[in-house]
């Protein structure tokens, strides 16, 4: 397990240059925006218009802040997503315009190869003890906001708002979390 936390995050350009992206985790660990296996981002979007495409890449969204915005996805119906809503999944390789009905918005995107990898991405919203259970398969267990401590297998560490706990190659397992946040938790898996 390794704490990633938010202040190391790198900051990049978009694809497309149209804004800034918080990379949380990537790998391999020296991937460019074009030839990673997985990763792992936050980003603003602060006005309309197209997603940056990623040829052969599969991609699930979460907003994280902001009053949700409506992602047209080519080839399916408009879908609004807020805060509340679950995260989406859908291809990157396709035209993708978003609206923002109500101001900018942050979200969390999670990036796989289509071939070799898969993923999922899930909202946990923790108020005291929580046991979560993981998956065979690399997880990321992200901190949005609020603060927790967390215990797997003997080990031991805490998050704050931004940080997230990198688990490489675990086997299956649980994390017990104790504290009141926000969390999303990304499983990557080998197809």
């Amino acid at each position: 397990m390794r704490i990633l936390r938010a202040g190391d995050h790198k900051r990049m350009p978009w694809k497309n240059g149209k804004g800034e992206t918080v990379e949380i985790a990537v790998f391999p660990a020296d991937a460019s925006i074009n030839d990673f296996d997985w990763r792992i981002s936050m980003a603003t979007v602060a006005e309309d218009g197209p997603f940056s495409i990623f040829p052969g890449i599969d991609r699930t969204l979460a907003v994280l802040d902001g009053n949700g915005m409506v992602l047209e996805v080519e080839g399916r119906a408009a879908v609004p997503l807020t805060t509340a809503s679950d995260p989406l999944a859908f291809p990157a390789d396709v035209p993708v315009t978003a609206r923002l009905p109500d101001g900018s918005i942050t979200d969390l995107n999670v990036m796989t190869r289509r071939v070799g990898l898969a993923h999922t991405l899930i909202r946990i919203d923790v108020d005291g003890s929580k046991t979560v259970p993981l998956r065979p398969s690399t997880c990321l267990f992200f901190c949005h906001f609020g603060a927790l401590s967390f215990r797997r297998d003997g080990e031991t560490g805490a998050l704050a708002a931004g940080d997230a706990l990198l688990i490489e190659d675990t086997a299956a397992t649980v994390l017990e979390i104790d504290g009141e946040a926000r969390c999303y938790l990304a499983s990557i898996t080998t197809d």
